[in-house]
């Protein structure tokens, strides 16, 4: 099954091994279909290869922070499909080309996205969303292909999901709002399932 790169992305920014199994099946539950490990997590290698070995072709597994093409190397060793960044950098894009894997830079200004999507690009990632707000995306939306994946991330939560949805957004990601270290696992089915619907309604 393949899982399409859209909806909200869940960001477990300093998860640890021991928990992660608990975790993605509690986002299961709730409706997600993308997570992302950011590599400034601890051991984030290990909680990836435990969700692709875990979850396989149901969920959408990749990492975030990837800034080196030898962390791309290390995403795709450990079965992530998915890197994101907060920043572009060619290299990186195009090593994750190389390996198969859908790569969604991080771009703050039009030139940015546009030399992400000619280096290879599937996505963009519109990086702080609280910087590029709706108005911006709108714009943008204008200006760039209609079928280019725009996903708005930093500070997302259900108070403005449906702002971005409206503005073209085809995705979110959602880091605080859903998961922080130590949320018991039994939380994040009810509140996955909250932005998944928030997200289906707008």
């Amino acid at each position: 099954m393949s899982v399409p790169l859209e909806g909200v992305v869940a960001i477990l920014r300093g998860i640890t091994p021991a928990e992660v199994l608990a975790v993605g099946h509690a986002l299961k539950a709730g409706g997600i279909r993308v997570i992302e490990v950011p590599l400034n997590s601890p051991e984030p290698f290990d909680s990836i290869e435990r969700l692709a070995r875990e979850f396989g072709h149901e969920l959408l597994i990749g990492a975030g922070t990837v800034l080196t093409a030898g962390d791309v190397d290390r995403v795709a060793d450990a079965g992530g499909r998915l890197v994101l960044a907060p920043n572009f950098d060619a290299a990186v894009v195009r090593q994750g080309k190389a390996r198969g894997l859908l790569t969604m830079p991080g771009v703050a200004t039009p030139s940015e996205g546009f030399q992400a999507l000619a280096a290879g690009a599937d996505a963009l990632k519109l990086f702080p969303a609280e910087m590029l707000g709706p108005p911006v995306l709108k714009a943008w939306r204008a200006v760039f292909p209609k079928s280019t994946p725009m996903f708005s991330v930093g500070g997302i939560g259900a108070h403005n999901l449906a702002a971005f949805k409206a503005a073209g957004a085809s995705g979110v990601g959602t880091g605080s709002s859903l998961y922080s270290p130590g949320t018991p696992a039994v939380e994040l089915t009810p509140r996955a399932l909250s932005l998944v619907q928030s997200w289906a309604a707008a």
